[in-house]
């Protein structure tokens, strides 16, 4: 639980030096009218899904290690946190209008399973829901993180049935140059 407290207590400090934490959750708050259900997968200790919470839709937060979601659980009250692997996800009764995937948790999913965790995540959309990850480019990814470019990525979202909406640089939707140090996209189911 230290490794948690100690990640949160990283985000609480920028957040105390005035740093902007919130466009995550401010982009998927600008794409529906709230409330949607958002499932926030790879939730951490819950910083977007409280933000999403707290701006009025209904958030499930999901992540693979148990102390982040005890963390989560002790910071809010309100947002459901689920502990289960992305890879095996299976919420069988839900169904969410956005999937997250924000925080680098793309470049941090277990070697070769991102088709299978975007299957899975898809497999959880409404038909007209979108798929969005954010996540840092090879060169720029943080230590310990896999290189996915956003080919990779491409090609793994084609394999699990996706389509692309659109591609952008940032959480604050500027423009994609064709390469950068970040990426964001937004898929669709075909």
């Amino acid at each position: 639980m230290d490794a948690a407290h100690a990640y949160q207590r990283r985000f609480d400090e920028l957040a105390s030096g005035g740093a902007d934490l919130d466009g995550e959750a401010r982009f998927v708050h600008g794409l529906h009218e709230a409330p949607v259900r958002v499932l926030d997968a790879g939730c951490g200790t819950g910083r977007v899904a409280t933000e999403l919470t707290r701006l009025g839709h209904d958030v499930v937060g999901v992540d693979a290690d148990a102390a982040m979601i005890e963390v989560a659980r002790e910071r809010d009250d309100v947002t459901r946190f689920v502990h289960a692997d992305l890879a095996t996800l299976s919420l069988t009764t839900q169904a969410f209008d956005v999937v997250l995937l924000a925080g680098n948790v793309v470049p941090f999913l277990a070697d070769g399973t991102l088709v299978e965790v975007l299957r899975r995540l898809r497999a959880h959309l409404t038909g007209d829901g979108l798929l969005v990850a954010g996540w840092s480019l090879p060169g720029h990814q943080p230590d310990g993180a896999a290189a996915v470019s956003p080919e990779d990525y491409e090609r793994a979202a084609f394999a699990a049935d996706l389509s692309l909406v659109t591609r952008y640089a940032t959480w604050e939707a500027q423009r994609w140059p064709g390469d950068g140090s970040y990426g964001l996209t937004v898929h669709r189911p075909r």
